[in-house]
Parts: structure tokens; sequence; C-alpha cells
């Protein structure tokens, strides 16, 4: 057995029809460690939503060079972001808990439209706007004493079961 590098890996290179809106995001490592979730499971866009987006070193430090590979924008009023891709057709799915959220593992994703997967904010989650105008919202079922996960390790779950179901 021997274990493989980046450049003698086996992976295909692919994109889904996923993009990841991120409602203040703000802390850098996070910024960064989300570019490389982009990146890992294929997602065709990030946009970053908020006034103090850092794209400084401390992000690019986390990202391991993946901002150049991964398409992405800044965008400063994350409704506004999401309205658009509404408007274009996209599923709009909230990765959230709420009263009325549905577990990640029952979901049934749609492959007919594109996906705008939305996450929020490390201390406050997504704004009630945001979740008043999804399609779904979904969480992480949670098994021990904490209620959530950092957002970057909930994106990356949420990540691997659509991409799961899209093979």
């Amino acid at each position: 057995m021997k274990q493989l590098d980046h450049y003698s890996s086996t992976f295909s290179k692919r994109t889904f029809p996923i993009t990841l809106v991120c409602e203040n995001v703000t802390n850098a490592p996070n910024v960064g460690s989300l570019f490389r979730t982009a990146d890992a499971f294929g997602v065709e866009k990030l946009i970053l939503c908020g006034e103090h987006i850092p794209l400084g070193r401390k992000m690019t430090k986390t990202s391991r060079a993946t901002q150049n590979y991964v398409d992405f924008e800044v965008c400063n009023n994350a409704s506004k972001a999401v309205l658009l891709l509404k408007n274009k057709g996209y599923q709009i799915i909230a990765l959230e808990i709420t009263n009325n959220s549905h577990a990640l593992h029952t979901f049934q994703f749609s492959n007919k439209q594109p996906i705008a997967l939305i996450i929020g904010d490390e201390n406050f989650g997504i704004s009630e706007t945001i979740l008043n105008m999804s399609d779904a919202i979904i969480h992480l079922e949670m098994f021990g004493q904490n209620s959530s996960m950092n957002v970057v390790q909930a994106t990356s779950v949420a990540l691997f079961e659509i991409t799961r179901q899209f093979l």
C-alpha cells in the first residue's frame, strides 16, 4: 500500500451545481477553510456576504491557495444575493437548526435545479430574513451536549451529503 499525494490521487475533478452563500462569516481561518471545502466538494461558486470579509494573509494561510481556483465574489448584502439566486431558479437551502428544519440525513435533494446552500454567522447563524426566503431548512443531527458545530465543519458534512446524492 502506498499513500497517495495531491499529484498521484485518482480523484476526478468535477463541479456540482451548488453555490455556497456565506452570510456574515467573518473569521479569517473559517473563510480560508470554506475555500478549501468549496474546492474539495466541487462547489461552482462561493459568495461571501458581509461588510468585513477577511481576504488577507490569515485567510490565505488556511485556504492553501484554493482562493485561486474557486470562483468567488464578495457581496455586502446576503439577502440580495439570495434573492438573485432564487430568481435564477436556484433551490435555496439553509443550513440551520429551527423548529421546522429537516435532518440532513433524511432530506432528499433535487438535482433538477441548482442549489444555493446558505450558511450563517459563526455566532448568530442565518438571519430570519433569509430563513424566510428559503425553500428548505436542514440541520445536522447532534448527539452530544452541544447543539451546533463550527460553521466549516457543518458545511463540510452538508456538502458531503449533497454531492453524495448527486453522484
